[in-house]
């Protein structure tokens, strides 16, 4: 499931944020002649080193959404992974406020997208690390850092053809992981699936008619508000919103999505039977359904799918306890959604083989790694999860250079401790730069 209550932190640094008006301090001291956009950028060495200061780089705003901790953590991670920042190769802007940086790495080439704010102190409010090219990169490479993480890592990158799948690179490929919302790839396949059987089109209206947490499209819409069945496949793919994916399960049914998880060849579609919607999974963890997540962990497929059925009215929303869900994992390795690397490479086969537009088109929307490390893919989709201790990211992509598709796939699962979402985020891109030769 997402984590709760924010979202998966996609970028390997901050998200752009818009300026907002506030007090400026004195401005900075610039060259003559030197844009706001040159000025910071020829100080990125400096501010990753920390030889100036975060809050006199960033703006308030920026200083808003990503705290200096989370900041500095960020920048641990990748200097950790690409080791110390050297210098900057190359900074180009069009209008001296906003563009893109070529910095050096003592491993590898980072590509950054830079906004400074308009206020005269020229501080930044968008700073995004979009993709490192890594010198001399290599699968084994990067089987051996995630080797080293805490917890179990495992990943895939195969070429697909046809029906059949050929292994490029793999780490614990047959291993089941928890993989949060890349669960809700099943449930577009069913989608697909009933659309191409005349069941449904894209273009059906239905009510949203089960909200749900960690919703970012559909958060404090009103209960039955009419949608199209594009609609909610969009938003449960791009912006992994919950209430949408709860909506579809109910739609197209429980039992019709493990029947789409079989056919697509999961290796052990019991671990998701039954199929849980999100509020149900959020309630099971929660400490005030102790007493059923007991119950529920201990039993078989049947008695499980009885204790939901049986407790229909008590699983919802309004009963999900919000407080549990902080600090430490909570039963990521008994309740939530469970996939191989395989098993995900076979679901990504299955919608392939689907030949549907729309599906393709909702998982192209968000491609999980900016425009930079997609450059060399005609198409890429994506989908990722996460919640506390369990990071998901799988791609399909159709390369540029020859039009083979591929899939890219990694997950990691620390029961003890929540995972850095920047440091698999590198691993995948790196991966995916290597698929791309």
């Amino acid at each position: 499931m997402p984590r709760f209550p924010t979202a998966i932190l996609l970028a390997a640094a901050a998200t752009q944020i818009p300026a907002s008006a506030w007090a400026q301090p004195t401005p900075e001291t610039a060259k003559a002649g030197e844009t706001a956009f040159d000025m910071r950028a020829a100080q990125l060495v400096d501010l990753l080193t920390g030889k100036i200061a975060y809050a006199e780089y960033f703006t308030l705003s920026f200083q808003q959404a990503v705290p200096e901790a989370q900041f500095k953590t960020i920048t641990a991670n990748l200097i950790a992974q690409y080791g110390q920042p050297v210098a900057v190769e190359s900074a180009s802007s069009t209008d001296g406020r906003q563009g893109m940086v070529k910095l050096r790495f003592e491993k590898g080439v980072g590509t950054i997208a830079l906004a400074v704010g308009a206020g005269t102190d020229r501080r930044v409010e968008g700073l995004r690390i979009q993709n490192v090219v890594m010198a001399d990169d290599s699968f084994d490479r990067i089987a051996g850092e995630m080797a080293a993480l805490p917890g179990t890592t495992g990943f895939l990158v195969v070429e697909l053809d046809g029906q059949a799948i050929r292994p490029l690179a793999a780490a614990n490929a047959d291993r089941q992981f928890a993989i949060g919302s890349t669960f809700k790839l099943y449930i577009l396949d069913e989608l697909a699936a009933e659309v191409a059987a005349g069941k449904r089109k894209w273009s059906d209206v239905v009510p949203l008619a089960h909200l749900s947490f960690s919703s970012a499209a559909t958060a404090n819409w009103p209960k039955d508000m009419p949608v199209t069945l594009q609609t909610l496949a969009n938003w449960m793919i791009s912006v992994s919103d919950n209430g949408a994916t709860d909506t579809l399960i109910h739609l197209l049914g429980r039992e019709a999505i493990e029947a789409r998880m079989r056919a697509a060849g999961h290796s052990d579609p019991s671990r998701n039977i039954p199929f849980l919607t999100t509020v149900e999974a959020f309630a099971l963890k929660g400490n005030n359904f102790a007493d059923l997540r007991t119950q529920f962990v201990a039993g078989d497929d049947a008695a499980q799918r009885r204790l939901i059925d049986t407790n229909a009215d008590r699983l919802v929303l309004a009963n999900v306890d919000g407080v549990s869900f902080g600090g430490k994992p909570r039963f990521i390795d008994s309740l939530e959604w469970f996939a191989t690397p395989n098993d995900l490479a076979r679901a990504f086969g299955d919608l392939k083989a689907q030949n549907d537009p729309q599906a393709m088109a909702a998982m192209a929307i968000n491609n999980g790694v900016g425009p930079a490390a997609s450059a060399d893919w005609r198409y890429l989709g994506y989908k990722g999860g996460s919640e506390l201790g369990v990071l998901s990211m799988s791609l399909l992509g159709q390369r540029k250079s020859d039009g083979k598709w591929f899939v890219v796939t990694a997950s990691w699962n620390n029961p003890d401790a929540d995972v850095a979402a920047e440091t698999p985020n590198g691993m995948v891109t790196r991966l995916l730069a290597l698929a791309a030769r």
